[in-house]
């Protein structure tokens, strides 16, 4: 069972403070260095930092009918159009974008997002509707994807800079993975993924939900 709408805000809060503390450690240098495949440490900030400005985007935009009724059902949405390589450039090339926009301080950048962020979320009713590409959904239910974005990215923002996972990070990852456990599930992945987590077989190499 998924983390009450309470706890979810907690742990979106606890994601992207740590996501804002990565950033302000990064040495000004190392920015342009490698961050994850064909990103730059900027460009794999810039991507994560939409994880944040999507809420703001959404939130802003004139309402739409409520389709995506779970973050599951948008997590299925947003990886059925990024699985083509038109959506896979569109994605890369947001990123660099995002990463340019953080500007000569990309951790001060990363921080003011933050702030904002998690400021209009607070003031923000649950149920409020967040018009995605995909279809509407309640800010409630997307906080937990943008959890999960933040939460990846950051571990991949760590991996890059030779930093152990950040103690901060332990619940979003647990709630992370107990949501793509339910995404499994629904996919129909989930008998072979529970084999293969208990030892049975192994996991099929081409797996993923987002």
């Amino acid at each position: 069972m998924l983390h009450d709408r309470d706890d979810q805000r907690r742990l979106f809060g606890a994601a992207a403070d740590t996501f804002a503390a990565l950033c302000a450690g990064v040495p000004t240098e190392r920015w342009s260095g490698p961050g994850i495949g064909e990103w730059s440490l900027r460009d794999l900030a810039g991507h994560t930092s939409r994880a944040l400005l999507t809420v703001e985007m959404y939130l802003a935009r004139e309402a739409v009918p409520v389709t995506l009724d779970s973050p599951v059902a948008y997590l299925g949405a947003a990886a059925a159009a990024s699985a083509t390589a038109e959506g896979s450039r569109a994605i890369a090339s947001r990123g660099r974008d995002a990463g340019v926009a953080l500007g000569p301080d990309p951790g001060e950048s990363a921080r003011a997002i933050v702030d904002r962020v998690l400021d209009l979320v607070d003031r923000t009713a649950d149920d409020a509707p967040c018009a995605t590409p995909f279809g509407g959904i309640e800010l409630a239910d997307y906080l937990p994807t943008r959890t999960l974005e933040l939460t990846v990215h950051s571990l991949d923002m760590a991996a890059a800079l030779e930093l152990a996972t950040p103690e901060e990070l332990r619940e979003p990852v647990a709630s992370c993975l107990e949501l793509l456990a339910t995404a499994i599930g629904e996919s129909g992945l989930g008998p072979r993924v529970l084999l293969a987590l208990t030892g049975r077989t192994g996991l099929p190499p081409d797996l993923h939900v987002v």
